[in-house]
């Protein structure tokens, strides 16, 4: 089959707090090194009671000291809120620390509300719409030959792979157009995946960087040894998501009885429209819609997010998954 990769948001659980998180999306890495994963990424978002990696780099450091394989990156940093040179001198100084296992995926939105995203704006006039030239000049700061004259230290002449991340086909017609590799959000926005990934293949231009397209897609597994549980465990991430959009967002609250049947038919919709890419189930059923995503999609990678309130549960949802996987 094709490589798998692990998103983790470092979930505060209802009762659990941020010293908590950081100790288990540790100890999934390691576990995710042994199973196979080939990277563990984390993402940026500020302001939310229910998510912890708002310091992405620092995180990944910590979590690249911890490991010795798995590649840690960024799914990622939401450029706008940051100066390119920051972020060139922060990925550059993790290169520099764990040579060869730093990935930096890049997105325009800003990962917040926009309280928060007023509060994290390096300027009141900050365009999200100059993404692609705040990308091109991040690029160019790891260039061993940069055309600014400021210069990353560290940073400069060091190879870290650069992402770009989307839910909408401007990230896939960036990714294209700049020959980069494409990560699509389809674990929480999957509308427009299939003209996503036709627009990517269609616009890619080979580069330096990439000889020909590679795609990678989020998909949200949450496996347990038998249906029945593994829809109890679900229940988390529905609530949440029902939580967010209903304007309440909240720490991860754990699995509830009944949930589901007891919502009402807009809440259902809703939920059966983020999480259109999920497999949810036994091993056996897992595996069956694993397959049927890939075989629909022909995605060269997956990412994916178990975003459970148990910790045993969401490292055995892991081990599912790796095992399907092959």
């Amino acid at each position: 089959m094709i490589p798998a990769s692990i998103l983790d948001l470092s979930p505060i659980t209802e009762g659990g707090d941020a010293t908590q998180s950081f100790r288990n999306t540790l100890d999934l890495a390691r576990h995710g090194e042994a199973w196979g994963y080939r990277r563990i990424w984390l993402a940026e978002h500020h302001g939310m009671p229910g998510i912890a990696s708002a310091a992405t780099a620092v995180l990944i450091g910590h979590v690249a000291g911890g490991t010795t394989s798995i590649r840690v990156g960024a799914g990622g940093i939401m450029l706008p809120n940051h100066s390119p040179l920051v972020i060139a001198e922060q990925f550059g100084t993790l290169e520099a620390l764990y040579p060869g296992r730093i990935d930096l995926g890049l997105g325009r939105a800003p990962g917040s509300d926009p309280a928060t995203a007023r509060a994290l704006r390096r300027h009141l006039d900050s365009d999200p719409d100059a993404f692609p030239q705040d990308v091109l000049e991040l690029m160019d700061y790891f260039s061993a030959t940069p055309v600014q004259a400021v210069q990353a230290v560290p940073g400069k002449g060091l190879e870290v792979p650069i992402w770009i991340l989307g839910s909408s086909l401007f990230g896939a017609q960036l990714a294209g157009t700049l020959g980069l590799p494409f990560a699509f959000a389809s674990h929480f926005a999957p509308n427009l995946l299939m003209q996503a990934i036709d627009r990517y293949r269609a616009a890619f231009r080979p580069s330096a960087r990439l000889e020909r397209p590679y795609l990678m897609l989020g998909f949200n597994v949450v496996a347990a040894d038998s249906d029945a549980e593994a829809r109890l465990l679900a229940t988390s991430i529905q609530q949440s998501f029902v939580n967010l959009r209903s304007g309440r967002p909240g720490r991860l609250p754990p699995p509830r009885q009944g949930y589901l049947e007891g919502l009402g038919a807009p809440e259902r919709a809703l939920l059966e429209q983020i999480l259109a890419c999920s497999a949810i189930g036994c091993p056996a059923t897992v595996s069956a819609g694993l397959k049927a995503f890939l075989d629909r999609t022909r995605a060269d990678e997956l990412m994916i997010s178990s975003h459970l309130f148990d910790h045993q549960a969401r490292l055995r949802s892991y081990q599912i998954t790796a095992e399907a996987l092959g």
